[in-house]
C-alpha cells in the first residue's frame, strides 16, 4: 500500500532526478522513490531493530539471482563467458559482496548485543 508524502527538496536534487529521469524515460517520482528505497535498504546496521539485524544476519542472495551468478560463473570459470555478460557478472559479484559486508555485520552487530553467541 503506497502512501503519499509532500516534500520540499533542494533544487539540485531535483535537478538530479530530473536527469535521470529524462534519460531512462521515467518519472521523477519514481526516480525518486527508487533512491528512497536504497536509502531505506543501506540503514546502518547497528540503527536496525534486534529482529532486522537477526534477519539480516540470515539472509541468503535471491534464489534467481544466485542462479544467475552461478551460471554466469560457470561460463567465466570455462572462458565462455560473452563480453556482454560481463557487466552482469560484475553487478552481480558487488551485489553478492555488499550483500555478504552487511551480514557480516549484522552478525557482529548480534553478538554485541547478546542476540547470539560468539562464533567459536
Amino acid at each position: 500500500m503506497a502512501q503519499s508524502v509532500t516534500l520540499e527538496l533542494p533544487e539540485p536534487v531535483v535537478e538530479s532526478a530530473r536527469a535521470i529521469a529524462t534519460q531512462s524515460n521515467r518519472r521523477v517520482e519514481d526516480v525518486l522513490v527508487d533512491w528512497l528505497d536504497r536509502a531505506a535498504a543501506d540503514l546502518p546496521v547497528d540503527q536496525l531493530t534486534d529482529a532486522h539485524v537477526l534477519a539480516l544476519r540470515d539472509t541468503e542472495m535471491k534464489g534467481p539471482d544466485q542462479a544467475e551468478l552461478s551460471a554466469l560463473l560457470n561460463s567465466q570459470r570455462e572462458g565462455m563467458l560473452p563480453p556482454s555478460d560481463r557487466q552482469r557478472l560484475d553487478a552481480l559479484m558487488a551485489m553478492y559482496r555488499r550483500g555478504l559486508v552487511r551480514k557480516a555485520h549484522a552478525l557482529k552487530v548480534a553478538v554485541e548485543r547478546g542476540l547470539q553467541p560468539p562464533l567459536e
